[in-house]
């Protein structure tokens, strides 16, 4: 397992967010660290969407900080996300069936050689991502994304987030609608993504999802934080009472 830094790769420190009147998201606080698997838990409408909108540059922060590698940030925009190294992979995937992988994995990003685009050179980059995510479900890569499981295209999906130098993956629901087998295929390629030194953020309402893989839970309850805890020293039920009370008797209301 990769070393894990003391300082966070990327943190949220007081983030507020409204839409007119609706206060959204209320003195946000969040980290998620280089080598481990940050999982974000809460009800509908915790604000949990909204909270990786603002990291992902889709909507702006309305007060509060950023700070990505200790570095205060403004994150205006998708592309200054991605310059930065912070790549989302959303429930709906954003996969185009009628393309191979090669093609979905570099759509928009396309390699040339002059201006003729270099297939080659891109063929070579996507095996040589899955190969390093140890990924052997995929026969070929130029295999159509139409001819994949739900737990290929999930992994193909992954695999283009972390092609690009990423530091930081948010994964929304990954193992939403997929079977056992394909879910413990999710799963295991999630760990080993924060096992190579990626900070990892875990979307999921799977409890038994985010204790499988997750080093630390950060709960929103009503867009505030209940709380930020090593997993291993929470159980399910107080998970459960943190995303529909907002606290826990047995645990305080936020651990750094």
């Amino acid at each position: 397992m990769s070393a894990v830094s003391s300082e966070p790769t990327l943190s949220l420190k007081g983030i507020h967010k409204s839409f007119g009147p609706v206060h959204v998201l209320r003195d946000v606080d969040f980290e998620a660290h280089a080598g481990q698997v940050t999982a974000l838990v809460g009800d509908n409408g915790a604000g949990k969407s909204t909270l990786v909108k603002c990291i992902g540059g889709i909507h702006p922060v309305d007060s509060g900080e950023i700070r990505y590698n200790g570095e205060s940030v403004t994150i205006g925009s998708p592309r200054e996300a991605a310059s930065l190294g912070i790549e989302i992979v959303y429930q709906d995937l954003a996969l185009c069936d009628n393309l191979d992988i090669v093609g979905n994995m570099f759509l928009g990003r396309e390699s040339k050689r002059g201006v003729v685009l270099d297939d080659e050179q891109m063929e070579q980059m996507a095996q040589r991502t899955l190969t390093s995510l140890s990924v052997r479900t995929v026969r070929s890569v130029r295999q159509p994304v139409a001819s994949l499981s739900g737990g290929q295209r999930q992994t193909v999906a992954i695999a283009k987030a972390v092609l690009w130098n990423s530091k930081v993956v948010i994964l929304d629901e990954p193992t939403a609608a997929l079977g056992v087998a394909q879910t413990a295929q999710v799963l295991e390629l999630v760990r080993r993504l924060a096992d190579t030194g990626l900070a990892v953020i875990l979307i999921s309402h799977n409890m038994n999802d985010v204790f499988a893989v997750s080093d630390r839970i950060a709960a929103l309850y009503l867009g505030t934080t209940a709380a930020q805890v090593k997993t291993s020293e929470v159980t399910h039920s107080q998970v459960v009472e943190l995303i529909t009370t907002g606290g826990s008797d047995s645990l305080g209301r936020k651990d750094s």
